[in-house]
């Protein structure tokens, strides 16, 4: 079974990561197998601007280093073979994990934003010529257009982003191949 990961983080007051999302999922049904959530301590302390958020969910967080959670997180990314990490916006993921820069990274964005893409994105919405939206293409924003959920809310929890985030990915219905375009 081919899989893969998508991958969410928050970050404090100090630009530094203070939790990690990552939702393992099979590459044909874009279901969830797995995820773990990792609370990093003690980046986690200096608050941020989703401090409040960092303990909601169903998910048990590990609190622990970051060194300790980027060695478990890789640990357990090896156990499932996994080699790509899509993220929506991927460049500040992966810009703030770079010991994470050997797997081969996706931006879930690069296809929600487009209109040629994105088959949620109302005619009316204000598109550049080349089918980019001008504004309202955030998780948020492009799940509400998938779903048809106008009450949908994003948590800024890494691990519930994450999880909206392959949500994403099996809205748009596109195979995992097609994001080749939002290799970064």
């Amino acid at each position: 079974m081919d899989k893969f990961a998508v991958i969410d983080t928050e970050t404090n007051w100090n630009d530094k990561v203070m939790s990690i999302g990552i939702v393992i999922a099979d590459s044909k049904t874009k279901k969830k197998i797995d995820s773990v959530y990792y609370i990093i301590d003690p980046e986690y302390k200096a608050g941020g601007m989703y401090a409040g958020e960092l303990w909601e969910g169903e998910d048990a967080a590990h609190v622990t280093t970051r060194k300790q959670a980027l060695k478990e997180i890789q640990e357990w990314l090896n156990s499932y073979q996994v080699q790509k990490l899509f993220a929506y916006n991927a460049s500040f993921d992966k810009k703030h994990l770079p010991e994470y820069s050997k797997y081969q990274w996706y931006d879930i964005m690069r296809l929600a934003a487009y209109r040629q893409y994105n088959w949620g994105i109302p005619d009316c919405a204000d598109c550049y010529r080349t089918g980019r939206l001008k504004r309202g293409y955030g998780v948020e924003d492009v799940l509400k257009m998938l779903s048809k959920n106008k009450q949908y809310r994003e948590t800024h929890n890494a691990v519930l982003d994450a999880q909206d985030e392959l949500e994403i990915i099996r809205l748009l219905g596109h195979e995992i191949e097609e994001y080749e375009i939002a290799l970064i």
